[in-house]
């Protein structure tokens, strides 16, 4: 079913696309035709090039982190803008995009504070209907992005220009895993050339920290899985040492690390016995860095001693405390240059139907990011 509208002189659609449905939590996703509106005020429709699956879409999916269904989950994307709305000015039909799924008001206290990636306002549009099933039926977008389908509809301020020279495809990772793994080295931990990483969990953010730490100057650089599969992969991505992880970890990197503990320890995994791990794997006076996303109900516990005594520092890291505008450019320039590899992130292409191989993928600990190409 289509219905041609115009607005601002530009032809729009309501649209029946494919996308990937959760229809309820823990139930597996489906394809299913939505209906897409033409964009209203300050809105722009976009064809997926390609999405990411990160873990957030699988915590979502399994209820770790609280979802409305039905809904189209993915937040990792890039596309091109075929439609825009009433008052959109910064983009128009044909341009390249890159989607960011918590974008900025850029006039709420926290983005007064020059925190973007903690505004007030990043998720108005997580709680509001996009689209609609053929029964009418009102459908959420994941993060409000909603990427795991053909097209999608966005604020135009949850869209990024895609820096001249970096493939579309390749593009998509930019808007969560290389934004969240670059900013919690460089903004976040804020390592500096000769200090020791360690790097607890080698999903698609794990991995873009080893490269950032890379090319931050970083040594040693400790990679840690669960999966000895993973080796291999992570020295590619800037490993010099890899371990698999068990309950000896924090002596281990004291092993390597002639005695002291970790510079800095950056979780990706989100779970408490991860946090903890890299805490304890942190040298006196060091920085332990979370970015994964943990359940409510998974505690971590310190002694009021050891917080006094090893004197550490413990903080988490929002979608790389980044500001995308500035901070995507600073990532093109590095990708441009040979010195990040996004392609190199990628182990797995596939299609919408294909979604829940990749959650089974992520869950056992194998691969990389997998890439849904459209």
């Amino acid at each position: 079913m289509t219905r041609m509208t115009t607005a601002d002189s530009t032809t729009v659609r309501n649209t029946m696309v494919r996308a990937a449905l959760l229809t309820a939590v823990g139930a597996p996703l489906e394809l299913a035709e939505i209906e897409l509106p033409e964009p209203g005020p300050g809105q722009v429709r976009v064809k997926l090039a390609a999405a990411g699956v990160c873990h957030s879409d699988l915590s979502l999916a399994n209820g770790v982190l609280r979802v409305q269904p039905p809904v189209v989950l993915g937040h990792e994307g890039a596309g091109t803008v075929t439609a825009v709305g009433e008052g959109v000015d910064s983009v128009r039909p044909g341009d390249p995009v890159v989607l960011n799924w918590a974008p900025a008001c850029g006039s709420c206290h926290l983005c007064g504070l020059g925190e973007p990636w903690l505004c007030e306002r990043a998720g108005e549009a997580y709680g509001q209907t996009y689209a609609t099933l053929a029964d009418g039926t009102g459908v959420y977008p994941g993060l409000g992005v909603a990427a795991f389908a053909e097209e999608t509809v966005v604020a135009e301020r949850a869209l990024l220009p895609v820096p001249a020279g970096v493939p579309l495809t390749s593009a998509a990772l930019l808007g969560c895993a290389v934004l969240t793994g670059y900013g919690a080295v460089h903004n976040a931990a804020r390592v500096r050339a000769c200090e020791s990483v360690l790097v607890l969990g080698l999903g698609g953010v794990g991995l873009a920290v080893l490269q950032a730490a890379r090319i931050a100057g970083a040594g040693p650089i400790i990679a840690v899985d669960v999966s000895p599969e993973k080796e291999e992969l992570a020295r590619r991505h800037g490993a010099t040492e890899f371990v698999l992880a068990d309950d000896q970890l924090s002596r281990t990197v004291r092993k390597l690390t002639g005695g002291h503990g970790a510079d800095h320890a950056i979780e990706c995994v989100g779970r408490g016995s991860t946090v903890r791990a890299a805490w304890s794997s942190t040298r006196r006076g060091g920085k332990t860095t979370v970015v994964g996303i943990g359940g409510k109900d998974d505690l971590v516990s310190f002694n009021a001693l050891e917080l006094f005594a090893f004197a550490r520092t413990l903080s988490a890291c929002v979608y790389g405390n980044s500001d995308p505008a500035k901070d995507i450019p600073v990532l093109a320039e590095h990708v441009l240059a040979g010195r990040l590899d996004l392609e190199a992130l990628i182990t797995d292409r596939i299609g919408l139907a294909d979604i829940p191989d990749a959650f089974e993928r992520m869950a056992a600990g194998r691969g990389g990011r997998s890439l849904i190409v459209f």
